[in-house]
């Protein structure tokens, strides 16, 4: 197809407040190279991730929560400083529109990715650059993607809509709970139920037959119920001690000692998240003399999210999306986000 000169989009100029995002209607359309693939975009979900970069939140410097941070921090990207602008955007949905050289993707499939792309070598098993953070992601009509990143999910049932939804939020969730190593039958407990990844955790655990507690504020207990919770927590109540096989946890901040407390000795306790705040108080005698395994979760082979890529196509689990903006609309969209007013998933259209 013939491609236009130019693209519209938003432009992150620097970390900060709103004010950073730049719509531009002049954002030169890349060409893809050798093994490169062009995507139109067709959606692209809103997460925790977009925001913390914008704020700097990343930085070692910053010590609250997302929510409470008054100055942006330098170097406040996933791996320290990023260069701008960058156009961020981590959940896609998209069409190919045009493949470079030594691809096998044709014109028009339907296709999305991991939010962390992986690149690991012998030296760092776990290293990855992030869509959106090290490299230009979806929040423009075009985003550049190397083709092995990319899932051809043309044949599932799911819309557009729910397939931007699910990268980071589903992705993540799935790597909690691979990591953990939930299956049928155990006791799992997810923070943040009702925000993206925590509802996907429920959804997802509840999928793979776990019993689920969703952690949630109380007016959202019913859309987490909905996911497949057997059983809710408000955000303040405590967890019954020694009673889950796993905690699946986005929140961190003051509460964590009695996350770890709410394991049953011998269990698995995973994090990617910490909205609540990243610095808490362990007292170590709780993990290591009741063999408590903890699980940072960031880094996510390809298998495991091909996994996932498995369900979507097969239309085994669906997304809540409770509302879609225009991506003109992002500073609303994500302030939207920030008064976790909505369960689930927020989605921008180009």
């Amino acid at each position: 197809m013939s491609l236009p000169a130019t693209m519209s989009g938003v432009l992150l100029t620097g970390h900060g407040g709103p004010e950073k995002l730049v719509w531009s209607d002049t954002i030169p359309v890349p060409q893809p190279g050798p093994g490169q693939v062009l995507v139109r975009v067709a959606a692209a979900g809103i997460n925790n991730t977009d925001i913390n970069t914008r704020i700097g939140w990343y930085s070692s410097a910053v010590t609250t929560a997302t929510d409470a941070v008054s100055e942006p921090a330098e170097a406040g990207g996933w791996a320290g400083a990023l260069s701008f602008p960058r156009i961020q955007g981590g959940d896609l949905c998209g069409h190919v529109a045009a493949t470079g050289p030594g691809t096998t993707l044709t014109e028009g499939a339907r296709v999305t990715c991991q939010v962390n792309l992986p690149r690991p070598t012998t030296e760092a098993p776990t290293a990855f650059i992030a869509l959106g953070s090290e490299v230009d992601g979806a929040f423009a009509e075009y985003c550049l993607c190397q083709a092995d990143d990319l899932f051809d999910v043309t044949a599932s049932p799911l819309s557009d809509i729910e397939i931007a939804a699910m990268p980071c939020a589903c992705g993540t969730a799935w790597n909690l709970l691979d990591r953990a190593g939930v299956e049928a039958g155990q006791k799992v407990l997810v923070t943040g139920a009702s925000g993206g990844v925590g509802l996907a955790a429920v959804m997802l655990a509840s999928h793979l037959g776990a019993e689920v507690t969703g952690q949630t504020a109380p007016d959202k207990a019913h859309a987490v119920r909905a996911a497949g919770a057997t059983a809710t927590l408000g955000r303040s109540d405590t967890p019954p001690k020694d009673s889950f096989d796993a905690v699946i946890d986005v929140v961190g901040g003051p509460a964590w000692p009695e996350l770890i407390r709410s394991v049953k000795p011998g269990g698995h306790y995973a994090v990617s998240g910490a909205i609540a705040g990243p610095v808490v108080t362990a007292d170590l005698r709780e993990i290591y003399l009741r063999d408590i395994t903890l699980y940072g979760c960031t880094y996510q082979p390809r298998k495991v999210f091909a996994r996932l890529v498995e369900l979507i196509v097969a239309g085994l689990v669906r997304p809540l999306v409770s509302k879609t903006y225009p991506l003109r609309d992002i500073a609303i969209a994500q302030e939207d986000y920030m008064s976790k007013r909505y369960p689930g998933k927020l989605v921008l259209i180009p």
